[in-house]
């Protein structure tokens, strides 16, 4: 969340100042050493974050340890880079071996791991051809370049004339193409000029889209299968089904940005497999690589990559060796340990305790998700907002992030075991009838 007028220590005081009634638990203030590594950041950083006040030392699957050592069950997962656990031993393993032989390369020559990762990524999301980034918003930028590039020579749209659409409420990134297309002003604001000819439509009104795509000049719909950023919204069942057939019979391209709900996250591989959808173009990213460095790539088919030609897109980093390593053992982690089936069945577990915690709860307003992918939506209440029961979560060890004033994301890593996510959940339910 960034800030834009105070920093993140003044802001993260104000959230927590006590109301003039003071209702439910208040948080416990920081230890001085916490202390002492929150002021440093605060004196060197840009203040461009404000992260709840825990600074993490160490980690390891599904939990994290602080600077005084107090252990917590990690519930947001680094926004889903970390599916396949904090440092885990085959990813690790990958890394530390191809660090000593060859770490970069760049793309002006081949190098010897490259070539099986792309293997691995078309074949086991079944994609002709994939093009290596690194960050997650690369990719997506990458599936813009890609849908405009196609518009052009394939379906012969004047240039410079191409259109995107994108859903309301969207997050894609911060770069000056994901905040043009967003709407959200904390993203955009004061940051304009903003890039020309992306159009925003509502999440879930396919009547939008369908007078939308009618306009020849569109390349491409571009949306995230569930907005994660916006709380965790799920479109209507039925809803993806009816997306690619629109975008097909208008000739346009349905790109999916999995890069947070991609992954075996929502119980699949890429959420977009729950309605047995397959996008003209998909952008993945963060647990690409487990969350043990930036991975991302975009796939789609041949007609639409071998649009783009040598010289006209790359990236120095995109596709290194020391990736691509972490790359392969990432996904076979995501198969060998059987992840997809964990985050489907755990997050059925979380979802009925939590809604079954709704019929008592006057706060809990709704509860929203697919796999280990979800929000409890949190009535304010006398003051108290998502933000002071992301803080008392803390204290009683359990890290999550609110999104807006009344979200709160839990997104553990899936590895995460059934006892201790049976115990989390407890800990979430008792911390929120606490402000009951």
């Amino acid at each position: 969340m960034a800030l834009r007028a105070t920093s993140r220590l003044a802001a993260a005081a104000a959230a927590r100042a006590k109301p003039t009634v003071s209702h439910g638990p208040e948080p416990l203030p920081e230890s001085p050493l916490t202390k002492k590594f929150i002021d440093q950041e605060e004196k060197h950083a840009a203040h461009n974050y404000h992260p709840i006040p825990v600074v993490i030392a160490k980690a390891k699957g599904a939990k994290v340890w602080d600077v005084d050592g107090k252990v917590y069950f990690d519930f947001l997962s680094a926004y889903s880079a970390v599916n396949q656990g904090h440092c885990h031993p085959k990813l690790i393993k990958a890394l530390t071996d191809q660090a000593s032989i060859v770490t970069l390369t760049s793309r002006a020559f081949h190098n010897n791991k490259l070539g099986a990762f792309e293997e691995a990524v078309c074949t086991t999301f079944g994609y002709d051809r994939m093009l290596p980034m690194n960050t997650g918003v690369e990719a997506w930028e990458t599936s813009i370049k890609l849908a405009r590039r196609w518009g052009y020579t394939v379906k012969g749209i004047p240039d410079t004339q191409a259109k995107v659409i994108f859903l309301e409420g969207n997050f894609h990134g911060r770069t000056m193409a994901a905040i043009s297309a967003s709407t959200d002003v904390d993203s955009y604001g004061g940051f304009g000029p903003y890039m020309t000819n992306f159009i925003k439509i509502p999440f879930n009104d396919l009547n939008a889209l369908r007078n939308a795509v009618r306009d020849p000049t569109v390349c491409a719909f571009n949306l995230e299968p569930i907005q994660g950023e916006a709380g965790v919204l799920v479109p209507d069942a039925g809803y993806l089904t009816e997306v690619k057939r629109i975008c097909k019979e208008a000739g346009v391209l349905m790109i999916a940005d999995e890069v947070q709900t991609g992954i075996a996250r929502t119980g699949r591989l890429l959420a977009i497999d729950h309605e047995n959808v397959k996008a003209d173009i998909v952008s993945l990213g963060k647990a690409l690589s487990g969350g043990v460095l930036p991975v991302s790539c975009v796939m789609a088919s041949s007609e639409v990559m071998l649009t783009i030609k040598p010289g006209q897109h790359g990236s120095t980093f995109g596709g290194n060796p020391l990736a691509c390593a972490v790359g392969v053992a990432a996904l076979e982690v995501v198969k060998e340990e059987k992840l997809c089936e964990n985050a489907e069945k755990l997050g059925n577990i979380f979802r009925d305790k939590m809604r079954a915690f709704q019929a008592e709860s006057p706060l809990v307003q709704a509860v929203r998700g697919k796999g280990l992918l979800n929000a409890v939506v949190i009535k304010p209440h006398k003051g108290k907002t998502a933000w002071d029961v992301c803080m008392v979560l803390r204290d009683r060890g359990v890290l999550a992030k609110p999104t807006h004033d009344d979200i709160v994301r839990f997104a553990p890593p899936l590895v995460i075991s059934e006892a201790d996510l049976r115990t989390a959940t407890d800990i979430i339910i008792d911390t929120i009838r606490a402000f009951h």
